[in-house]
């Protein structure tokens, strides 16, 4: 499949396939952080020490980002479908060994199972995207995604919290294994091979090295992922951070979590859907710029307010939306330009781009959100700092490829 074919290996409306792909770009994200609010009920009966219940975090994030190397080029050399239903069945059996798991060891040994095989969704389906649409095209239904990508950390908490609460930890974890088998079913039944058999790239140690030694020493390939992957912590602190920064900083009780859930939420679809409706009318290269102004300025707003007003809800959580709402308006275009950076290799490069992503994630779920999630002030400071990674990348590659997203 290539540009001058779009939509032939799906003949129903873009819509439908869009919410296939974005459903499965969402089970990864919305795998981490489901079972968070179980956290003491699951220590409590697994008898596991606080560094024990990190750690079933920890080694999903991880696993999420090792794995992710590989299932791009397998779905290059196997073809897409493939993948995605391999990686469903290893989901689903993982999810079962959570619930049935007698003891921490076996629990965070079935976490990294889980992060081992939910990267094909989202590696898989961006993949797809390229496949099958035209890059105008293929920027609507990646806004989409994105909607999905974005909501799915933000709301896996609360109905994890609403299971765990009714039917105990073991139900968040049965929950996820009824979603893993659905979703089997349904792309089973719907899911379209996207890549000819002509296309495909041999699965050979050597050819795989190339590959990635190809894309690694891209500079546009590595700073378009840096500008699209690091910034997404800017917001993702605050969700990883959200039992302190909630309850003890802003002093909500949990039923009042949803206001921050809200807004967040809130943000990433505005973000997402006007992304969508720029995509063929304003090039990539003047959306992503919009992303950062917006980010950038709403960062500084946030820093001056939390060094200058006493922590409240009735402000923190504006800066928060509005950051994930310029957020969601570029990255789908600085996703989709990654992609097409060699387009010989876009399973790969999408691998690459989750693998990365999945590496900074980890880092800041174990190291930095520990650090930094007890004052408003320094989690305003981490967030700004990612920002400016992101914004640094984005500022080298148009310097260096002036070029870049220039016409859609």
């Amino acid at each position: 499949m290539n540009a001058t074919e779009p939509q032939s290996a799906w003949q129903g409306p873009r819509w439908a396939l869009a919410i296939l792909l974005a459903i499965l770009g969402m089970l990864g994200p919305f795998s981490i952080d489901t079972y968070i609010p179980a956290f003491d009920a699951i220590a409590q009966a697994t008898a596991a020490s606080p560094t024990q219940m990190q750690q079933t975090l920890s080694a999903y994030l991880f696993g999420f980002a090792f794995m992710n190397l590989f299932h791009g080029a397998l779905s290059d050399s196997l073809g897409r479908r493939p993948v995605v239903l391999g990686g469903l069945v290893v989901f689903t059996l993982a999810s079962i060994g959570c619930a049935l798991a007698p003891n921490v060891e076996q629990l965070i040994v079935c976490r990294a199972l889980q992060g081992f095989s939910t990267g094909a969704g989202i590696v898989v389906s961006r993949a797809v995207v390229r496949d099958i649409f035209r890059p105008a095209e293929a920027q609507r239904v990646m806004s989409q995604i994105t909607i999905f990508f974005g909501v799915a950390p933000a709301v896996a908490p609360m109905i994890g919290g609403a299971l765990s609460h009714a039917w105990g930890w073991h139900a968040v974890f049965w929950f996820l294994a009824a979603i893993g088998a659905a979703l089997w079913l349904i792309n089973f039944r719907l899911l379209p091979e996207s890549l000819p058999l002509a296309q495909r790239q041999p699965f050979r140690a050597g050819d795989l090295l190339r590959g990635y030694a190809q894309l690694a020493g891209n500079g546009r390939f590595t700073l378009l992922t840096l500008a699209s992957g690091v910034p997404f912590n800017g917001m993702f602190l605050y969700i990883l951070a959200a039992p302190a920064f909630l309850g003890r900083i802003l002093g909500l009780e949990p039923t009042q979590f949803f206001w921050f859930f809200f807004f967040s939420i809130g943000g990433i679809m505005g973000g997402s859907w006007l992304s969508g409706q720029k995509a063929g009318r304003v090039p990539p290269r003047r959306q992503i710029r919009d992303g950062f102004v917006i980010m950038t300025a709403i960062s500084l707003i946030n820093l001056a307010a939390s060094a200058l007003l006493p922590p409240s809800a009735w402000w923190a959580f504006v800066p928060i939306a509005i950051f994930s709402f310029g957020w969601a308006l570029m990255t789908p275009a600085v996703t989709l330009l990654a992609l097409d950076v060699v387009p010989s290799r876009r399973g790969m490069a999408s691998s690459l781009q989750a693998a990365a992503s999945s590496a900074v994630n980890g880092l800041v779920a174990g190291v930095v959100a520990p650090l930094v999630m007890h004052s408003a002030m320094t989690l305003a400071l981490a967030s700004f700092s990612f920002l400016l990674v992101g914004l640094a990348a984005w500022q080298l590659l148009r310097w260096r490829w002036p070029e870049t997203g220039r016409v859609s």
